[in-house]
């Protein structure tokens, strides 16, 4: 699963994610711009509304959430950009299935331009824990055929750059690790650890293992590691479920977190569209909210029928 094949539309965004102020880089846009890298609204992602209503509407969620937090958290005007993506991310009945609870200690694995951590963060910021595992600095150093030293300052300090972030979101970064560099101290901490739209990105670079050894160490047992990744055909041919096209097999996923020691609870269909034929040559940058063609110059018209990705959902706890 090393194979690595990067679209020209994928690499711009990449390429952009390293530059200030971070674009809210799509993490399904881009392997490693992950650094900054959920697949965000951002500045491509989404974007505003655009419609002139979007304040309004949050402001009547608001008021509609009352005592539910995450209804409340759903609504805030901070995440008015990213509301346009709501119907395609499902986050209440996502993070239901997966049972993240406002107490929580909850890690988000290559959280990017910040989407869902703009959710997770206040969510857990009065009772629970924050915390954020993003790539190490060999990703990069593979995925960058030349890297000046203002770009490797500003991937070498992310964690100071993102706790920055997290708390404009409103919230707080408290244990933020690279992968391959887990601290003993953080392992059998986290009650929850989130792969949201990421797997893909550690699988084309050969590290899909690291990212479920990691999560492991740092769930405590009984925790749950939930899963939402871009689904590839279950027939689909190995050279083109490597991850390089944003795709994964269901059953490649299961088989590796369960040789990690994770036992598979329950899949779901809550993140699924069957409109989504997963057989684009540039992969799932071609869909929403990327809309990417072949080169600047020979783009296509973004794909708005489909909708996002067809997404396996997937549960699993790490044993007593």
């Amino acid at each position: 699963m090393k194979t690595l094949w990067i679209t020209t539309a994928a690499t711009a965004v990449l390429i952009a994610a390293c530059a200030e102020p971070a674009p809210e880089a799509d993490d399904d846009a881009a392997p490693a711009a992950t650094e900054m890298a959920d697949d965000a609204p951002e500045a491509a992602d989404d974007g505003a509304m655009g419609d002139g209503d979007g304040a309004a509407e949050v402001e009547d969620a608001s008021e509609a959430a009352g005592a539910d937090p995450l209804a409340a958290v759903l609504a805030d005007p901070r995440r008015e950009a990213d509301l346009d993506r709501d119907a395609f991310r499902n986050p209440a009945a996502t993070l239901e299935f997966f049972e993240v609870e406002p107490g929580h200690a909850v890690v988000e694995a290559l959280p990017g331009g910040g989407w869902y951590t703009r959710i997770l963060a206040p969510y857990v910021a009065g009772e629970g824990r924050y915390m954020a595992i993003n790539y190490p600095m060999e990703v990069y150093e593979d995925l960058f055929a030349e890297m000046n030293d203002e770009t490797r300052a500003r991937l070498e300090g992310w964690e100071t750059s993102f706790a920055g972030r997290v708390e404009e979101f409103g919230g707080q970064a408290d244990g933020l690790f690279r992968f391959g560099a887990v601290p003993a101290e953080a392992e059998g901490q986290a009650d929850r650890v989130l792969y949201i739209r990421a797997l893909h990105n550690m699988a084309r670079t050969g590290r899909l293992d690291v990212a479920a050894q990691d999560a492991f160490a740092l769930l405590r047992p009984g925790g749950i590691l939930g899963v939402v990744q871009h689904r590839a055909p279950a027939d689909e041919t190995d050279e083109r479920a490597t991850g390089s096209r944003g795709y994964l097999r269901e059953a490649d996923v299961i088989a590796a977190m369960e040789a990690a020691g994770f036992e598979l609870v329950e899949a779901s269909e809550i993140n699924a569209n069957p409109n989504d034929t997963a057989d684009y040559d540039n992969g799932v940058w071609m869909l929403p909210p990327t809309n990417g063609g072949d080169t600047e110059e020979q783009d296509v018209p973004p794909l708005q029928s489909v909708g996002e990705s067809d997404r396996m959902t997937l549960k699993f706890r790490k044993p007593e």
